[in-house]
């Protein structure tokens, strides 16, 4: 099996939301299991996510967890997700729908290295970089 890098993304008690609101940007299949499903029914984090992950439309996987019980949540900082392609629509459309209830920390505009590129932190907290490069010839 061929080697793959992903995000893995940890939450404080709404790993469930962020990844079906990743499913409706991304579209794809999303599987969720939850502490419970592992054996920890009478836990009060019963119903927290232990592990999800989103295999996108577009190739992409997302996998995502709420903090495990114990550990400290320190919140999302010093990392970004950057998705880069030269599909515009579709990075465009990306980047509207994460901007939905997040805050926009850079326009996705034409930079300086001739792409258009843009940064915007979720309503999750999750921070993304976008860019949008030009068609390859074939």
């Amino acid at each position: 099996m061929a080697s793959r890098l992903n995000p893995y993304l940890n939450f404080n008690g709404n790993a469930r939301q962020a990844l079906e609101y990743y499913a409706s940007v991304f579209g794809g299949n999303l599987n969720l299991s939850t502490y419970a499903d592992f054996g920890d029914q009478d836990s009060p984090n019963a119903d927290k996510i232990m592990h999800g992950q989103l295999e996108t439309d577009a190739g992409y996987t997302i996998m995502a967890a709420d903090t495990p019980p114990g550990m400290g949540y320190n919140g999302m900082h010093g990392f970004g997700v950057s998705i880069s392609g030269d599909d515009a629509d579709a990075l465009r459309r990306y980047f509207d729908s994460l901007s939905d209830g997040g805050a926009v920390t850079m326009p996705l505009q034409k930079q300086a290295w001739g792409d258009e590129f843009g940064m915007v932190t979720d309503k999750f907290g999750v921070p993304w970089l976008l860019n949008i490069g030009q068609p390859q010839a074939a």
